[in-house]
C-alpha cells in the first residue's frame, strides 16, 4: 500500500466550488491557497475534493462532459489578469460576480490576449501541453465546439456524419472551427496550470490532494462520442443498459444513474487502454484517488435502458482484478481508496483486500444493526478511511437532530457518555479511530445543520451549491481540530 495511506492522517472534505469568494462558486484562486493554509495550521494533511470535471446543468460532478478535462468554471480570472492576458474591468482590480456565460466570454478574451502578449516560453508550454494531452484533448475540444454549435444537444442528436465520426466530416470540422478548438484547449491549459500550481503549494505545506474518480462516465460526453467501442451501445450508438444501484439505504427504488456500462470484453482486448489513459490524467492531479462505486469493478447493476427506475436490473460481473493489475503494472504503487459502500459481497471485499486498498467507514451508518455493525469504531481496520459522513450524507448535526431519543441514548452510551455535543463526539470518535485516514466534511468542522448538506442522492434539485464563509470558521473550531489531530497522532 502507498505510504500516504499507511500513515495516520487527518483531512477535510471540501469541493472547490464550496470555497468562499466573490463569484457564483469557488475557484482555484487565493481562497484555495487560504484553505491549504488552514489545513496546515490544524495539522490536517489531506484535502479531499469531488471530481473536477465539467458538469451538466444539474451541477453534479459525477456526471461530466469528459473524464479528463477540468472545469473552466473553476479557473480564477484574476490569475489571467496577473499573466497579462486579460485586462481587468476599468473600475475594479478584480472580477466579481461574473456569470458563467460571461466567464466563458472572458476566457475567450484571455486566449486572444495570450496570443498577443504571452512570452515565447508560455506559448511553447501551451504547445507542449496540447501535444502531451492530445490523446484526449483533441477529441474533447472538437466535442465541446460541436456541442456549442448544435445548441448543447447530446452528440447522438448531431448530424449523422459527425455523430458517426466520419473522417471527412471530422477533418472539415477541425478546419472550420480551428480557432474555437484552440480556445477550448487554452482553457484546459489554464485549468491544469492553475491546478498544478495549487498542488505544488499544497504539497510544500505537506497537504496531500485526494481526488475522486466516478467509476462510470456520462453518456453525453466526449469519452462516449469518441470511444463507442468502450461502452455497451447498439449500432446506432444508443445505450443498451444503464448504470445504477438497486434499492438501498438512500432510495426505495434504487438509483438509476443513466450512465452507459463498459464493454469489458473490448477493454480487455485493448489492454484497458482507455482506463489507463484516464488514470494517467488523474494521477497527475492527485496524490490519492478514491474509486467511486468500487463494487462496480467486481459486478455492476445493469438496468435495461427502457426501465424508468433501478428496481429491475441484474448484477453483471466485471474484470476488476485484471484492470487493477493493469493499473499497478503501468503506474506502480499508487494510493487508491475503494468506495465500498452499499451492497458489498465477499467477492468485493476479496478484490479490495487482494490489492490492499483501504475501504470506507461511515459513522452515520454505524449505529444500527447491533454490535457487529462493520462501521462501528471497534470494528474499524487500520487500512481504512473513516468519515463522520460523506458528500451524500446529511451533515452530522442534521443527522443527529433526526435521531429519536433511544437512538441518541444508544450512541451516547457507545461513546461512553461524552460531555460534548453528540456531533462533536462523533468527530472525536472518527479522529480517534484506528483507521489510518480520518476525513471530516467541512460542514461538520463548522457544526452546520441539514440546510448545508452538499447532496441528497436520488434528487436533482438543490444539490452541489453549498459554500462556506470564513467567519464560520471560528478560532474555537480551528483550535478544536488542531487539538484533535495532535491528540490522536494524525499530524503526519
Amino acid at each position: 500500500m502507498n505510504n500516504i495511506l499507511n500513515t495516520r492522517r487527518a483531512g477535510v472534505l471540501l469541493h472547490i466550488t464550496s470555497l468562499p469568494g466573490n463569484n457564483s462558486q469557488g475557484d482555484l484562486g487565493p481562497e484555495a491557497y487560504h484553505f491549504v493554509d488552514f489545513l496546515h495550521d490544524t495539522g490536517a494533511t489531506v484535502w479531499q475534493t469531488l471530481p473536477l470535471g465539467i458538469t451538466h446543468l444539474d451541477g453534479s460532478p459525477y456526471q461530466c462532459l469528459s473524464a479528463h478535462a477540468g472545469n473552466p468554471a473553476l479557473i480564477n480570472l484574476d490569475w489571467l489578469v496577473d499573466q497579462g492576458w486579460l485586462y481587468p474591468p476599468s473600475n475594479f482590480d478584480v472580477y466579481k460576480d461574473v456569470s458563467q456565460t460571461d466567464r466563458y466570454y472572458l476566457l475567450t478574451e484571455a486566449y486572444q490576449g495570450f496570443l498577443v502578449r504571452a512570452t515565447t516560453l508560455q506559448k511553447n508550454e501551451f504547445q507542449a501541453f496540447c501535444e502531451d494531452k492530445a490523446f484526449w484533448l483533441d477529441d474533447f475540444a472538437l466535442f465541446m465546439v460541436l456541442r456549442q454549435e448544435f445548441n448543447q444537444q447530446c452528440w447522438n442528436q448531431w448530424p449523422a456524419a459527425l455523430k458517426e465520426r466520419e473522417a471527412q466530416a471530422l477533418a472539415a470540422a477541425h478546419q472550420q472551427f480551428k480557432i474555437q478548438i484552440a480556445a477550448v484547449k487554452f482553457q484546459q491549459y489554464v485549468f491544469f496550470t492553475q491546478w498544478l500550481e495549487l498542488k505544488v503549494y499544497a504539497n510544500q505545506k505537506n497537504i496531500q490532494l485526494f481526488g475522486d474518480i466516478p467509476i462510470f462516465v456520462s453518456y453525453d460526453s466526449a469519452d462516449v462520442w469518441a470511444n463507442r467501442k468502450v461502452f455497451k451501445l447498439d449500432d446506432n450508438g444508443e445505450m443498451l443498459v444503464v448504470a445504477g444501484v438497486p434499492p438501498d439505504y438512500f432510495s426505495e427504488t434504487g438509483q438509476r444513474w443513466g450512465n452507459p456500462h463498459y464493454n469489458w470484453d473490448y477493454l480487455q482486448e485493448s489492454g484497458f487502454a482507455w482506463w489507463l489513459d484516464r488514470m494517467q490524467t488523474q494521477l497527475e492531479q492527485f496524490d490519492v484517488l478514491r474509486i467511486d462505486h468500487f463494487r462496480g469493478l467486481e459486478a455492476a447493476w445493469e438496468i435495461p435502458a427502457h426501465e424508468p427506475t433501478a428496481i429491475h436490473g441484474e448484477w453483471v460481473t466485471a474484470p476488476g482484478k485484471m484492470l487493477l493489475t493493469a493499473i499497478t503494472d503501468k503506474f506502480g504503487e499508487v494510493a487508491l481508496v475503494a468506495e465500498d459502500l452499499g451492497i458489498i459481497t465477499p467477492e468485493v471485499d476479496a478484490l479490495r483486500d487482494e490489492f490492499h486498498l483501504p475501504g470506507m467507514k461511515i459513522l452515520q451508518f454505524a449505529f444500527g444493526g447491533g454490535a457487529d455493525n462493520p462501521y462501528l469504531p471497534h470494528r474499524h481496520e487500520q487500512n481504512s478511511v473513516v468519515y463522520t459522513g460523506t458528500h451524500d450524507n446529511d451533515t452530522t448535526v442534521g443527522w443527529v437532530d433526526s435521531l429519536d431519543d433511544d437512538q441518541r441514548r444508544y450512541i451516547y452510551e457507545y461513546l461512553d457518555n461524552p460531555q460534548t455535543p453528540l456531533h462533536c463526539a462523533l468527530i472525536h470518535a472518527a479522529l480517534g479511530s484506528v483507521a489510518n485516514l480520518a476525513i471530516i466534511p467541512m460542514q461538520d468542522v463548522l457544526e452546520l445543520g441539514s440546510e448545508h448538506r452538499m447532496n441528497t442522492p436520488g434528487t436533482t434539485e438543490g444539490n452541489w451549491h453549498w459554500r462556506f464563509q470564513w467567519e464560520q470558521l471560528t478560532p474555537e473550531r480551528i483550535a478544536r481540530l488542531a487539538h484533535l489531530t495532535g491528540l490522536f497522532n494524525r499530524r503526519a
